[in-house]
């Protein structure tokens, strides 16, 4: 199995990146007489992170264990140190400014280093154990899951791992966003720089399963090309479930058919039933989930139904493997080197999963 280490910027240079964005802002005058940039607590960068995350004041209030006046008095003082609104507050909720997004980003670099910085702290005095935050996609394969949960566990003696499940899109916004140290997923997004500042290495090209109705002209062949799919009406998602993915595979569907788009399966969570159900339809309907199969070296599917005939459904695989997507672990580069090398070991050791239809 080929394992590519992406290294979008040097640990180094990202790692206080933040910190280094609010020393230029505390370089600059003093926005107003008897003020300046040292009177910026902590606190007011956690009430202005939660602020933004939860998108009202009430709903981080209530996060957060504070008052609401309390919480909004701290967000303006906050605006009156650095001298920038740095919220738009509005009818249909809040909305940052471009310098809020600015003072965003970097307060949840130091936060972060600041929350990792204690853990280590108190590791070294002995009062706790460091922690890794977690965040595994819920409709991930679960080998591939358990693969790397297990890896983690067994190595992260000295680490507490809180474990997430949340989706995560095809730039890991939640793992750059700080909402959590490290994550399991597909890479789908845009490749231009959308890891900085995320370590990122792969484990294995993944691809769909497929199933068309028994009569269709080509399900004794067992292969289906791209074009004659987009002709049928296809059961896939919900988008939610994957946007990454989902966005990615009807982009190729849309080259071959400008038209084309995903139905929404009848259950999201029982693939069973939407198998059984697509057979009923009087239109051609398939049924195509999220990426499951090791393109590599298949062998058996572990822990899914036997799926291959059922309910006048045949399982077939798409002409030239078009929809793909690749398994990747990623974190931050500002973690501590210890969490960093767990990571690193717990994916470079990792076996190649080997997920395929049973023979």
């Amino acid at each position: 199995m080929s394992r590519d280490r992406v290294m979008p910027g040097g640990a180094a240079s990202t790692k206080v990146e933040g910190v280094k964005q609010l020393e230029v802002v505390a370089a600059q005058p003093p926005v107003s007489a008897g003020t300046t940039l040292r009177n910026v607590e902590l606190r007011h960068l956690r009430y202005f992170a939660a602020v933004a995350d939860a998108g009202t004041f009430t709903e981080a209030a209530e996060r957060l264990f504070v008052a609401q006046p309390t919480l909004s008095q701290q967000l303006r003082r906050l605006e009156e140190i650095v001298g920038v609104r740095l919220l738009d507050r509005r009818r249909e909720g809040l909305r940052l400014t471009a310098a809020g997004a600015v003072l965003l980003e970097a307060s949840r670099t130091v936060l972060s280093l600041v929350d990792h910085g204690v853990s280590r702290a108190r590791h070294a005095a002995g009062l706790g154990r460091q922690r890794l935050r977690m965040v595994m996609p819920p409709h991930l394969p679960d080998v591939l899951g358990v693969e790397i949960a297990s890896r983690l566990m067994s190595a992260a003696a000295d680490v507490e791992v809180t474990w997430l499940e949340a989706a995560l899109d095809g730039e890991f916004s939640m793992v750059q966003q700080r909402k959590a140290d490290a994550g399991l997923g597909w890479l789908t997004g845009a490749r231009d720089e959308p890891f900085a500042p995320l370590d990122v290495m792969t484990l294995g090209e993944f691809e769909p399963r497929l199933w068309i109705p028994a009569w269709h002209p080509e399900a004794r062949r067992g292969v289906v090309t791209l074009d004659e799919l987009t002709r049928m009406t296809v059961l896939h998602g919900p988008r939610r479930a994957d946007a990454g993915t989902y966005d990615a595979w009807s982009a190729v569907l849309r080259e071959a058919n400008p038209g084309f788009a995903f139905a929404d399966p009848p259950f999201s969570h029982s693939l069973p039933m939407s198998v059984a159900l697509a057979a009923t339809e009087s239109r051609p309907t398939a049924v195509l989930s999220g990426p499951c199969i090791a393109i590599e070296g298949a062998s058996a599917t572990v822990g899914e139904p036997q799926l291959e005939r059922m309910g006048g459904m045949v399982e077939v695989t798409l002409e030239r493997h078009p929809l793909t997507a690749t398994a990747g672990l990623v974190w931050n580069t500002d973690l501590p080197r210890q969490l960093q090398q767990l990571l690193f070991d717990a994916a470079d050791s990792t076996d190649h999963v080997r997920l395929a239809r049973a023979s």
